[in-house]
């Protein structure tokens, strides 16, 4: 199904190059651009102390509104001098449930994007990424800084594991892989066998993305002890692909924070949009 909205996510500093970024990507695409930003509100006192700190709690949320209304009336102004079709919402929530609004938030569009600004912010970026890929149902993009992301690329990287995370990111980007001129099915160490890539690691996936009109090419490649993701970023840059589609957290959120794992250095280390999917 083509994608006709594309959610971008923002809060109320830092913001301006994240809102360019996705109104450019919403003209050249002809989709409509929704806004979401975000301020984390400060959590209310609690304790024996309460009484004596709750005027400096309110006059916090006081602050943190009005950033909020000027942020949104900012966007405003700059999204009506721009040809797209545009919405902006607010949201008020403490940092806790950020994730949740923006999952609630990103099931009515087709598309989250988080650009450099959304990334680069410590607290709100991990929570609005969590919250697109784990309570929304809908693909997740994000481009680092420099990168210009796209929803027409023309040489793509699908990193495929043969897991559920990854048929759903090649699933969600089949509109987009169908148009494009080359698409790299990637393997790092594939394994044979019927528990993972079967007898011939990869041709199931190429014989279902060429049926859907891909051109695509299976790329199996070895790890040499370095991490998937580091093979990943390097193929991505030896195929001069524009995008690189991948499943998201196919370990739990806790070991990956705990241990690392390949999401988390594509988010943190990510040179051209990634578009991941749960």
């Amino acid at each position: 199904m083509p994608m006709k909205t594309i959610l971008a996510i923002t809060g109320t500093t830092a913001g301006e190059d994240d809102i360019a970024l996705a109104t450019s990507l919403c003209e050249e695409a002809g989709v409509h651009l929704s806004v979401l930003i975000v301020e984390p509100a400060p959590a209310p006192p609690t304790g024996e102390f309460a009484a004596m700190v709750s005027d400096g709690w309110i006059e916090q949320r006081q602050a943190g509104q009005k950033r909020l209304e000027d942020r949104a009336a900012a966007v405003t102004a700059t999204l009506a001098g721009s040809a797209v079709s545009a919405d902006v919402a607010t949201a008020y929530p403490e940092l806790a449930w950020a994730d949740e609004v923006v999952g609630r938030r990103a099931r009515y569009a087709d598309l989250t994007l988080a650009g450099p600004g959304l990334l680069g912010d410590d607290a709100l970026g991990s929570r609005a990424i969590e919250g697109a890929l784990f309570s929304s149902g809908t693909p997740l993009m994000i481009a680092p800084a420099g990168a210009k992301p796209t929803i027409a690329p023309r040489r793509v990287l699908v990193a495929w594991d043969a897991g559920i995370e990854a048929s759903r990111a090649m699933h969600a980007a089949l509109d987009l892989l169908s148009t494009a001129d080359a698409v790299h099915l990637t393997l790092v160490d594939p394994v044979e066998g019927e528990q993972g890539h079967g007898a011939e690691p990869g041709a199931d996936a190429a014989a279902f993305l060429a049926r859907h009109g891909c051109k695509v090419s299976v790329d199996r490649l070895p790890s040499g002890g370095k991490p998937i993701a580091s093979v990943l970023r390097r193929h991505a840059v030896d195929v001069a692909a524009d995008l690189i589609v991948m499943g998201a957290y196919g370990h739990s959120r806790l070991r990956e924070r705990m241990f690392g794992g390949t999401t988390k250095s594509m988010l943190e280390d990510a040179t051209i949009p990634v578009l991941f999917a749960r």
